[in-house]
């Protein structure tokens, strides 16, 4: 386990080039696409009769048609070829489509250019299955967040650049068009040479028969992506975040132009605020994780994108103009600073939601059929977005404008994020944990490279609070089993929690010797299944701050599931709130002061074959010391 920085990887070959390809694959796009827009939003009438409002969200569903037709075919492709080649192939496909756009500048056809924006669309979904399940070949599992952080935050960038550059090329008299039609050209050809640096990565599933039908092959492909419940819904989870990016992204050069009634540079700044959210929220995932994939940040970033959403749609109906505003007097005026800051927060929340859930789906996938669940999830992104484009039409024919039409996609949000996460309760879960720990209590760590990335083990802990096994389950990178007393197991709030965690209640034998019975036999299958399972065995909760003699329960589970045993110790948490310090817990509230610094310490693995309960004892005092 590494906990170095993120950027460490763009000094290495396994992932730099392959990011240099994306970036300037994601730049390319945008030079082209923005050039598009500019056109097509302030000089429709040069091109064709239609508005610009339904031309706007026409091209939009053009541009994700391919994904619906193709994605099927591209992760079949992604599984069976070696990764490395079929990228050098899609770039090349992209200097063609280009060269195609660059014909359409030069001519003046809208035809050409919508035919590039199509074959665009194509190459994109060619990419996507490649792009995704190259990283988990490439990257090791505690680097999975960070690369995925870097990937995203990289594509804002690029989708930054690509947008000022396009947009500010495009509207330069005589030669702006030309421009934007070679540098497209110049990127595509540069990121061929590039992708001749990627390192190989073996083909997944090299045996499988093209199935080029692409109705069944997609229907196969959900099946793929159905077979894990939470892959599944987290695949939803980004689909939805592509519909609601589509329908904020979209109206953007009408938002300026009919609502702000602002010029061309607006619009790009509009586009650069949200473009600069979505990298900042990407790469401070790494950070908020602790380099785990974290599911608790996804409600965070749902809840930020219904908020502030929410919160845009007032910001721009109280500043309406009547007269056309330029980009400095724009940023001059102090009351537009709130719409700006809304955008850039939908953009870092973005960045909180959608990180977490693709490193997820790459994590948990089947690697055999990683690319074709990933193709899944591109379909259903382009279905979504679809839906988005004709959700807007439908709203503008209602006679809704673009900031109703805003509060609308802010609302759904929230009516979405609920239904999702009341069929995974994991994801609020851990949202309760994550924010618990975050708030409370800055949580130093020592040693989790001792915790194994697979295989069974138990842990042992000293018992100081009631938010132990919070405290440790934020910190950990795989789920774990606790056992806990069933009296703190059925608190209030807090059972939801242990519930969803699948946490073990026990019993004494004088209690319940039917549940101390139910409770080992589970402990012993998830151990033989290869998890973790989490234990305390002092057996309660310390009253005076000291650990108590440990049970021999430990020595009963390593007894019938012979695994190693690790040593734990937390400390900094006697005398919290809490804690049993001076009298009963959580009756004390001026203890609740924020961040308050604990630790928790991990220690070697003892084999099941040494282990002895007074050994451990004495292990995990050591680790604990004198803070308590």
């Amino acid at each position: 386990m590494s906990d170095s920085s993120q950027f460490h990887l763009l000094g290495e070959r396994r992932f730099a080039p392959f990011f240099g390809v994306q970036f300037l694959g994601a730049l390319n796009d945008n030079v082209f696409k923005q050039g598009l827009v500019i056109l097509l939003a302030y000089q429709t009438s040069t091109y064709t009769s239609l508005s610009s409002d339904v031309l706007q969200n026409l091209a939009q569903a053009l541009f994700i048609l391919p994904f619906l037709l193709f994605s099927a075919t591209a992760g079949q492709l992604a599984d069976k070829y070696e990764k490395s080649h079929l990228i050098t192939v899609t770039v090349a496909i992209e200097l063609a489509v280009m060269v195609l756009g660059a014909a359409g500048f030069f001519l003046m056809s809208i035809e050409l250019l919508l035919a590039a924006l199509f074959l665009g669309g194509v190459q994109s979904a060619l990419f996507g299955p490649v792009k995704y399940a190259i990283l988990p070949q490439q990257l090791k599992s505690t680097e999975l967040i960070g690369g995925n952080a870097l990937v995203e935050s990289g594509t804002s960038v690029a989708i930054l650049a690509g947008m000022i550059f396009g947009g500010w090329m495009v509207t330069q008299p005589g030669w702006g068009i030309a421009g934007v039609a070679v540098s497209t050209c110049a990127f595509s050809a540069a990121g061929i040479a590039l992708s001749l640096a990627i390192p190989k990565a073996p083909a997944a599933d090299p045996g499988i028969t093209i199935n080029w039908n692409p109705v069944t092959e997609t229907w196969r492909n959900f099946q793929f992506t159905r077979q894990n419940r939470t892959v599944f819904l987290s695949v939803l989870g980004i689909s939805w975040f592509w519909f609601y990016g589509a329908m904020f992204i979209t109206q953007f050069p009408n938002l300026a132009k009919n609502i702000l009634v602002a010029n061309e540079q607006v619009v790009t700044l509009l586009l650069v605020m949200f473009s600069i959210g979505i990298g900042t929220g990407s790469l401070l995932c790494e950070r908020l994780s602790g380099h785990k994939v974290e599911i608790g940040l996804v409600p965070f970033g749902s809840i930020g994108l219904t908020v502030f959403a929410a919160d845009l749609y007032f910001s721009t109906t109280v500043h309406l103009r009547d007269a056309p505003i330029a980009l400095a007097p724009f940023l001059a005026d102090t009351a537009h600073w709130r719409m700006l800051a809304d955008l850039t927060l939908i953009g870092v929340f973005g960045g909180f939601y959608i990180v977490p859930l693709y490193a997820l789906i790459q994590s948990r996938s089947e690697p055999a059929h990683r690319s074709r669940i990933i193709a899944g999830n591109n379909i259903l992104n382009a279905l979504f977005m679809a839906a988005a484009a004709l959700l807007a039409i439908g709203l503008f024919a209602a006679g809704l404008t673009i900031p109703q039409i805003l509060l609308v996609t802010a609302l759904l949000n929230a009516v979405v994020a609920l239904y999702i996460f009341s069929l995974v309760p994991e994801f609020l879960m851990r949202f309760i944990v994550w924010m618990l720990i975050h708030s409370i209590y800055r949580l130093e760590e020592s040693g989790l490279k001792n915790i194994p990335d697979e295989g069974p083990a138990v842990l042992v802990c000293n018992h100081v609070s009631f938010l132990d096994a919070l405290v440790i389950a934020a910190a950990c990178r795989r789920p774990i089993r606790f056992v806990m007393d069933h009296r703190i197991f059925n608190m209030p709030v807090m059972r939801f929690v242990f519930r969803t965690a699948r946490t073990i209640p026990i019993a004494t034998a004088k209690e319940d010797p039917g549940m101390m019975e139910r409770a080992f036999e589970e402990v012993a299958k998830t151990l033989r299944e290869g998890g973790l399972i989490g234990i305390f065995p002092e057996g309660r909760i310390t009253d005076s701050g000291e650990l108590s003699m440990f049970r021999p329960g430990i020595q009963r589970i390593v007894n019938t599931t012979p695994v190693p045993v690790i040593p734990m110790a937390l400390r900094g948490l006697w005398g919290s709130f809490f804690s049993r310090k001076d009298g009963a817990a959580m009756t004390k509230p001026w203890r609740l002061r924020p961040f308050r610094r604990i630790g928790l310490i991990v220690g070697a693995p003892v084999p099941a074959a040494q282990m002895t309960p007074e050994d451990l004892q004495s292990r995990v005092l050591a680790l604990r010391g004198d803070w308590k």
